[in-house]
């Protein structure tokens, strides 16, 4: 959440020329609500045996850039899946930085939607304790001064 894959998946598409997704956007029109309303409705259950529903259609397709959702790694075995289909890639930018930028949109984000700033530090930091297991088992670790265009090249060519 706010590392900026959404961003990176279009710019990797366009760059390869290929199909650029996100998965969040995908089950939003599968489910035909937000993922907000889903998490209100359904609840987290629902939503990732959902997420991991649309992740699978994946598999009948060669090349395309996904964005998953932070959490998506972390359940199902989709990370490992993810690692048999194809490059998976952990950007890992630090703490400050994705707060900042997730301040501004905590009321569209179901996990974060409640907490004060001082919280959603706590809640990130305990998140990437939480997440480490599976985003450490990621292809690529790219940190936050070396995600970029280049850096991309040069990752994926070692691949």
């Amino acid at each position: 959440m706010g590392s900026g894959k959404s961003y990176w998946t279009k710019q990797l598409a366009k760059k390869h020329k290929t199909g650029g997704y996100d998965l969040d956007d995908l089950i939003e029109v599968k489910e035909e609500k937000t993922i907000a309303e889903i998490f209100t409705e359904d609840g987290e259950d629902y939503f990732r045996k959902a997420e991991s529903t649309v992740l699978k259609w994946f598999a009948e397709k060669k090349t395309y850039v996904l964005a998953t959702g932070g959490g998506a790694p972390c359940f199902f075995d989709n990370m490992a899946w993810m690692n048999k289909q194809g490059v998976t890639i952990w950007l890992d930018e630090p703490i400050a930085v994705i707060a900042a930028r997730l301040a501004p949109e905590k009321a569209h984000r179901p996990l974060i939607a409640n907490l004060s700033d001082s919280e959603l530090i706590s809640f990130l930091e305990k998140q990437r304790v939480d997440r480490f297991p599976f985003y450490s088992a990621a292809q690529v670790h790219m940190q936050d001064q070396t995600i970029t265009s280049d850096s991309f090249k040069k990752a994926l060519a070692k691949l």
